[in-house]
């Protein structure tokens, strides 16, 4: 809890930290209102997953340019003009009146979360460096907790029976918040550096990482979407159970976060990520038992367990030498994204054709490439 203290204690840290809150605010009061958009506009499962298709299309348009606009007005004016275009952003889906401009409205929030996210990843790591800290871990806990308090918003719904007003709530908070602190991080700037020639000795680390990503963050979606329905189908239990895997992941997760960082200083990132790639697989193993309780315990795990990978892998991609933080930062979550979005479908397929049990074998599979990819990138630093 250390790195929690100090972010507590500190408006340097506590600035850059709300931004991770922020992000996930904003985004959480959308999806808490993606049921009554769908029933608004009187569209179909498939078209709202076309719709939301185009979220994460806005994302990924963003990444090839986001290391460009962060060095060139600086890392922390693209932080907070990050945050001023997600709050703006965030207001359009719940006003589009037709289909398409739904669309529309999905891909400009993603462009503006996608932005907003490399820059809150790539100043965290530009701070750590020149202060001799760590955050980086305890900022996504903070990512986390600005998921739960769009949560607890959720019973807002009922009293204020306006969407757009709710939003509106979600956003003058973020930008109360955000005003009060940026002056704490706004004339902050990568550092200068003198880039090596390209290699595919300095792009080998990234791929790694990158891969690392790309499963940490897959398997991260794949057990959010089918965790309720492996403890009903697979263990068979009660109704009043199904939730409690995904509950405890989300909380194993949060803890992990603001833990991650002290043991992180103690041990170092490539020996957390392997100790948490163990943590995963063991959770993977009680899941697998086919016990309502031992899934529950294990989807805990593995919330544990996956909570310190991708705080670290960006940490590590910040820091490879010859390669700036936000281009590092920006490749390795584009490759977390694409995972995060490729995982849970691939998964609902092997399901649908085989069966959810083979669904988690595979995610066990994953945990052991990670340990394996992170093996290998403890090798090439030794």
């Amino acid at each position: 809890m250390k790195s929690l203290r100090l972010i507590l204690g500190n408006a340097r840290y506590f600035g850059p930290s709300w931004v991770f809150a922020s992000i996930n605010i904003l985004f959480g009061t959308w999806a808490i209102y993606i049921p009554t958009v769908k029933e608004y506009l009187e569209i179909s499962k498939s078209e709202l997953g076309i719709a939301i298709f185009f979220l994460a299309l806005g994302v990924f348009t963003i990444f090839p340019f986001a290391s460009t606009i962060i060095n060139r007005i600086g890392v922390g004016k693209s932080t907070f003009y990050g945050v001023l275009l997600s709050c703006a952003a965030a207001m359009l889906p719940l006003l589009a009146p037709n289909y398409y401009l739904l669309m529309a409205a999905l891909f400009l929030f993603g462009a503006a979360n996608g932005i907003t996210d490399i820059s809150m990843n790539t100043l965290v790591t530009e701070i750590e460096k020149k202060d001799n800290v760590k955050f980086m871990a305890a900022s996504h806990g903070f990512f986390s907790l600005g998921g739960v308090l769009a949560g607890l918003g959720s019973f807002l719904i009922g009293p204020l029976s306006n969407p757009v007003l709710h939003m509106s709530i979600a956003v003058v908070l973020v930008l109360v918040v955000n005003f009060k602190f940026r002056d704490q991080y706004l004339s902050e700037a990568g550092e200068e550096m003198e880039n090596e020639p390209f290699s595919f000795g300095l792009l080998k680390p990234l791929l790694l990482l990158g891969l690392i990503s790309f499963l940490a963050m897959g398997s991260e979606g794949a057990i959010v979407d089918w965790s309720g329905l492996y403890l009903k189908e697979i263990t068979l239990a009660p109704e009043a159970l199904w939730g409690l895997g995904f509950l405890g992941f989300q909380i194993t997760m949060t803890l992990g976060r603001f833990l991650g960082d002290g043991i992180s200083d103690k041990i170092g990132s490539v020996k957390i990520v392997v100790l948490g790639a163990i943590i995963a697989i063991i959770g993977y193993l009680l899941v697998l038992s086919g016990n309502t309780y031992l899934s529950i315990i294990g989807f805990a795990l593995n919330g544990l367990g996956f909570s310190v990978m991708i705080p670290e892998v960006f940490r590590i991609g910040g820091n490879v030498k010859g390669v700036d933080s936000s281009k590092g930062i920006a490749f390795i979550a584009g490759t977390g994204y694409a995972g995060f979005l490729c995982a849970p479908p691939i998964l609902g397929f092997l399901a649908e054709n085989y069966s959810l049990i083979d669904s988690f074998i595979v995610l066990l599979v994953c945990g052991f490439l990670i340990l394996l990819f992170t093996f290998l990138i403890k090798r090439k630093k030794a």
